[in-house]
């Protein structure tokens, strides 16, 4: 597992293309995701030590210029349990009560579900970016009700005050038709 994730939410491709080549330059890091997202925005991803995710960051900002950046982030400590999440690769099989953090951004998204899942037990869903939901992001979780309520919670406060957070629910039974037309 690496020890850091740093990202970029560039509002145009080009940009996006430009920033992914200056962080894979500046310092000693993986490429985890260097896509377009709708609606033409591009996300740049990269994962390593802390030292070098952040001067890979800062790079990529440089290079795109800030007023290029809709959202980033360096996360020190990822939980584990995002990487599988943002690919759809968790296997949940039983939803108890379903917790939904919706925000504005790809970056808000991945910090919500990382504080979420730290906060509370809780097990993550899915981190569904940007495709197809007009470069939205949507945080999928479920536990019990009073871990879903406290992991939403968490997630939604810590980015509320960056004025990416949509909307938050916690249905505390959701009906079992639901669970296969979500996922």
């Amino acid at each position: 597992m690496k020890r850091a994730i740093g990202l970029l939410e560039l509002k145009n491709m080009t940009k996006g293309i430009l920033a992914a080549d200056a962080m894979l330059k500046a310092a000693n890091v993986e490429m985890i995701i260097a896509q377009p997202m709708c609606p033409g925005k591009y996300v740049v991803m990269v994962a390593g030590d802390v030292g070098a995710v952040q001067s890979a960051v800062k790079s990529g900002q440089t290079a795109a210029g800030t007023d290029n950046v809709v959202d980033e982030f360096m996360l020190p400590n990822l939980h584990a349990s995002v990487f599988p999440a943002l690919t759809g690769c968790t296997a949940v099989h039983e939803i108890k009560s379903l917790g939904v953090i919706e925000s504005y951004s790809v970056a808000s998204a991945i910090v919500a579900a990382d504080t979420a899942v730290k906060a509370s037990n809780v097990e993550l869903i899915e981190v569904r970016l940007a495709r197809g939901m007009g470069g939205k992001a949507m945080v999928t979780l479920t536990g019990d009700v009073g871990a879903v309520t406290a992991a939403v919670r968490a997630g939604s406060e810590a980015i509320k005050a960056s004025g990416f957070l949509v909307d938050q629910l916690v249905l505390p039974a959701p009906h079992s038709a639901l669970h296969k037309s979500l996922f």
